[in-house]
């Protein structure tokens, strides 16, 4: 029987996020500060969260009365906040407003965009008046010395509202289909795979002891202490650095490259480096050990696989991608990537194979519709509403100029890239990743880019960057982290009505905070250096595949496939061996950006769980983990207390990557 939570819970958790959407523009990227989002475990809501747990408990013991909010319904209120955390970042508003308007405002005689571009572009996608977009980029004059309101009312409307109008029902119903996934795969993950989720276990064990009035025993464990001290020193240390050059520093990057020879089998661990993240290193000792050692394994592995390659004389030059739209893809050899998450795709689908065909019964069969366990409305609905949303998304993209055939293949692979990285992020405990090769990248690389119409060929480049490139704060696995903590409830559905809610108005506000930003200082301004080389960059492919149409690439299809096969592989050793000890999701994550900052942590986080289990048992290990909770709150607490000290100063000490 679940636990009740009341609406109260739910203002919170939407009153908070809507700050945070208000506030990650300007903190971000005008101030530069310490992220407030930035992953899948996002700073502000968790210090947020901390601190009313502190506050309100304290409260209610001072009072002798029961407190505000239970541990669940603070749980809940901090689900709410991640979920919309992303929007106002690189989930969506970090690269948007420049992907509308570079083509505009990078449009050169040497280019000829306007030649090649502008033609094909559709008028309800982009603004058509320069003035707006010159204003948007240079500033209102004299917006310094505006208020906040002032500029929301001097930003020319007229030219944005329709842009605006048919991005957000792009926007609308690429979410509705994540949401109604996510309500679809929760039980098959949650309840019958019963899949670990690494990023929850503090706040769920946070929760517990709220619940249990242990808080105070909590935050004075020795372990906890210990480990509260290691990120407390070390940014202490390092912010005194930053604003006082004097004081020394300690590293927390080592670059271990050079250690190792240019050329032969080693030549891959040119460029390798150690990142020391205390909070990386907790969230790695609590995933399982088969995936935490899958991860550093697997990256170290791929490191080999250039110097091997190099041994043998096969040398493929890059040249052999034909043009990238993904985000790190460098080498052909990384296209493995390709074939190993079409394959553990498929193999997600495999093992929910029961539970789909209970979902299909459900939808088509009358009375077929099973008692909800992790569900926040009915598998009826959920498979209808996905239907809904994804013909939706089929029709906007054959209404402005994508082909049937082709938008419903695009639209395949966003989906199908989003379901791994979903299950990697939150299985994995990874709270920062991202993809190796974008969707688009697979489509060209198997198909070359002569089946695509002009217009098609933008739009797909253009939609993927704006929604399904980067998911370093992908709606998705936030939203079945929510349903995770959600499990525990009695009132689902208002759980569903806060995400609902907090979703639509996150996006009024951070598009509003937006805006106003670009309106009084220019995006010219503000540090939008990588939003800006990684989206003209789509354009310049755009242009150069519509110049130079491109065919089916050999080589990419050859190490997809062997991808495939090695995933494939590993897939049937890890079903059928109980001794095997490598995951396929470590596979997944050889060649991704994330791994080379996150692959020392996990590395860290795998041994000191295999020592602690052989010599101590879980005797030890449930006691060491409350060090490691303690490296996850102190760096969250630390760069909470940095990014408030960065509003006051105007520059900011990082705590975590950007």
């Amino acid at each position: 029987m679940g636990r009740n939570i009341r609406a109260r819970a739910l203002m919170v958790g939407i009153v908070f996020g809507l700050l945070i959407c208000l506030a990650t523009p300007y903190h971000n990227i005008y101030l530069m500060g310490t992220l407030l989002g930035g992953g899948h475990f996002p700073l502000a809501p968790f210090f947020i969260f901390a601190w009313l747990m502190v506050l309100i408990s304290a409260t209610a013991r001072v009072l002798r009365r029961p407190p505000l909010l239970t541990g669940l319904e603070l749980l809940c209120a901090w689900a709410i906040m991640v979920v919309v955390s992303g929007i106002p970042y690189t989930g969506l508003l970090r690269t948007f407003l420049v992907n509308i308007t570079a083509p505009f405002q990078f449009a050169t005689t040497g280019n000829r965009w306007d030649e090649v571009l502008h033609p094909i572009m559709p008028k309800g996608l982009y603004p058509q008046d320069p003035t707006a977009v010159e204003i948007l980029w240079n500033g209102l004059d004299r917006g310094f010395d505006m208020g906040w309101w002032e500029i929301l009312s001097n930003i020319p409307w007229q030219a944005w509202i329709t842009p605006l109008s048919w991005w957000a029902v792009f926007i609308l119903l690429s979410y509705l289909t994540m949401l109604c996934t996510v309500n679809i795969l929760s039980r098959q993950w949650i309840a019958n795979e019963r899949m670990n989720f690494p990023l929850l276990r503090l706040p769920q064990f946070m929760e517990e002891v709220m619940d249990q009035q242990r808080l105070g025993n909590f935050l004075t464990d020795r372990y906890l202490v210990l480990g509260l001290l290691v990120p407390t020193l070390l940014h202490t240390i390092n912010g005194l650095n930053f604003y006082h050059p004097q004081v020394p520093a300690i590293p927390t990057l080592i670059p271990i490259g050079p250690y190792f020879p240019p050329t032969g089998l080693f030549a891959g661990f040119a460029k390798l480096r150690i990142y020391f993240y205390p909070a990386f290193i907790g969230f790695a000792f609590l995933a399982a050990r088969q995936i935490s050692l899958s991860f550093w394994f697997f990256y170290l592995f791929g490191s080999f696989i250039f110097g091997i390659l190099a041994l043998i004389g096969l040398s493929v030059p890059p040249a052999a991608l034909g043009v990238s739209f993904g985000p790190t893809l460098a080498f052909p050899e990384e296209t493995q990537m390709i074939g190993a998450c079409v394959v553990f795709f498929l193999f997600i689908l495999w093992l929910a194979r029961f539970h789909l065909a209970q979902v299909l019964k459900a939808a088509f069969v009358p009375g077929g519709e099973p008692p909800r366990e992790t569900e926040w409305l009915s598998l009826r609905w959920s498979f209808w509403g996905l239907m809904l949303g994804g013909c939706g998304l089929v029709a906007w993209c054959v209404y402005f100029g994508m082909g049937l055939p082709m938008a419903l293949l695009v639209l395949l692979a966003f989906y199908m890239m989003t379901i791994v990285a979903t299950r990697v992020i939150c299985q994995g405990g990874i709270p920062y990743f991202t993809l190796t090769a974008a969707p688009l990248d697979a489509i060209l690389a198997f198909m070359g880019s002569k089946l695509f119409t002009a217009q098609g060929l933008l739009l797909a480049a253009v939609s993927q960057k704006v929604l399904y490139a980067d998911l370093r704060e992908s709606l998705m696995p936030s939203l079945l982290h929510a349903s995770k903590v959600s499990e525990q409830t009695s009132r689902k559905r208002l759980m569903l009505l806060g995400i609902v809610l907090v979703i639509l108005l996150g996006l009024v506000a951070s598009f509003a905070a937006m805006l106003v930003l670009a309106h009084r200082y220019g995006m010219r301004e503000l540090n939008l250096e990588w939003s800006t080389t990684t989206t003209v960059s789509v354009y310049e492919n755009v242009q150069r595949l519509l110049e130079v149409p491109s065919d089916a690439r050999p080589f990419v299809m050859l190490f997809a496939a062997i991808g495939a096969a090695v995933m494939l592989g590993l897939i049937v050793c890890y079903q059928r061996f109980y001794w095997w000890p490598l995951h396929p999701l470590g596979y997944l994550a050889t060649y991704s950006s994330a791994m080379r900052i996150l692959w020392f942590s996990f590395f860290i986080g795998w041994a000191v769980n295999e020592l602690v289990l052989r010599y101590g048992g879980m005797g030890l290990h449930r006691r060491v983990r409350l060090f490691f909770f303690g490296l996850i709150l102190g760096d969250f607490l630390m760069g909470g207390i940095f990014a408030a000290l960065g509003v006051w100063t105007g520059s900011s000490y990082m705590t975590m990557p950007d």
